[in-house]
């Protein structure tokens, strides 16, 4: 037995269909509503296309980069290191992220993998809340 085929769950294929699509899309379109919300603020106030655009952008690499981690994998290659991964996600590429976890079903059972992923998720929305509705009260303190 291989050391990819031993920390596989029996009965668990690696790859095929989402499992619970239509909660995961709500759960995927309430996360991204406030960086989108916000970001179109900025840019349609004039103020910067950029948060706009980096969302769009960097989750693209961020799916490419989970992706490829996949792939090396199951290859037994050389991998991504999670911190790059992590900093990808947080530079804007966490919904990329998201989505690439569920379709490749990559990293979605590693615990301490997930917590930071959630706390980079949840500093996001934090962020976005206070932009939005707190008058960046929040975010000046740091």
């Amino acid at each position: 037995m291989s050391d990819s085929s031993a920390r596989n769950n029996p009965g668990r294929s690696s790859g095929g269909q989402v499992q619970h699509p239509r909660l995961k899309l709500l759960v995927f379109a309430v996360l991204c509503a406030l960086p989108l919300y916000g970001s179109l603020m900025l840019w349609l106030r004039g103020t910067s296309v950029i948060a706009l655009a980096a969302y769009g952008v960097v989750s693209l690499i961020a799916f490419f980069l989970y992706w490829s981690d996949k792939r090396k994998a199951r290859a037994d290659t050389w991998r991504t290191p999670e911190n790059v991964l992590h900093a990808v996600e947080l530079a804007g590429g966490w919904p990329g992220a998201l989505l690439a976890q569920q379709v490749f079903r990559h990293k979605t059972r590693k615990v301490s993998f997930q917590l930071v992923f959630w706390l980079i998720v949840l500093l996001h929305q934090v962020f976005w809340i206070d932009q939005l509705f707190l008058g960046a009260n929040v975010t000046t303190l740091f």
